[in-house]
């Protein structure tokens, strides 16, 4: 579709530069929010109303935060064409809705490697649901807009704007390239700290 409405938004971020203005943007053009952890605390405190992941899956955050968006109901809501009748039918069966925008960026694994941390701390700081969510949205810009990383925030608020809480196609697919070159950044530099690390 050319034209995606911005209704419902995941926000869950390590860099939180600019979030508060970019939630509330959001938020006062009607958009509903959900959100993770210590995301959610900080629009909270910014006086938002945000919902948390949560209250979508139906099961609290887990294993130290390990496991919190790695769930169908998130996933359903993230990767459903919104083009194919059979998909919202299936999320309307189930009872869950669309997601609109994920805007995600991921735990600072390079600042972890520069502390020295050994191996096994080092790799807590390995983000596993926020590359699935930035991937998810990424593969279905079709229908979704990802937002990956603050950078990225006044183009997205600017189209949102002239295109009445609507994201345009274009948009939609230059955010979703910037995601994968980022993933792929992001794991290739994993991949170089274990290997030239000893277990």
């Amino acid at each position: 579709m050319e034209l995606v409405s911005i209704r419902r938004a995941i926000l869950s971020v390590t860099d939180k530069t600019g979030l508060v203005d970019f939630a509330r943007f959001l938020s006062e053009n009607g958009v509903e929010l959900f959100s993770t952890g210590g995301t959610r605390k900080m629009l909270l405190d910014a006086g938002l109303r945000v919902a948390s992941v949560s209250e979508v899956t139906g099961f609290p955050e887990i294993m130290n935060g390990r496991v919190k968006t790695l769930h169908p109901h998130i996933h359903a809501g993230i990767l459903a064409d919104k083009d194919n009748p059979e998909h919202m039918e299936t999320l309307a069966k189930l009872d869950l809705a669309p997601f609109d925008l994920v805007c995600v960026n991921l735990y600072n694994f390079a600042e972890a490697a520069a502390r020295g941390l050994d191996l096994k701390a080092a790799v807590e700081q390995i983000d596993i649901g926020g590359p699935c969510m930035l991937r998810a949205s990424a593969k279905n810009f079709h229908s979704v807009l990802v937002a990956p990383g603050p950078q990225h925030y006044a183009r997205i608020r600017e189209e949102l704007e002239a295109n009445g809480m609507k994201a345009p196609l274009a948009l939609r697919k230059d955010m979703a390239a910037l995601t994968f070159r980022q993933t792929n950044r992001y794991d290739g530099m994993i991949a170089d700290y274990l290997e030239s690390h000893e277990a």
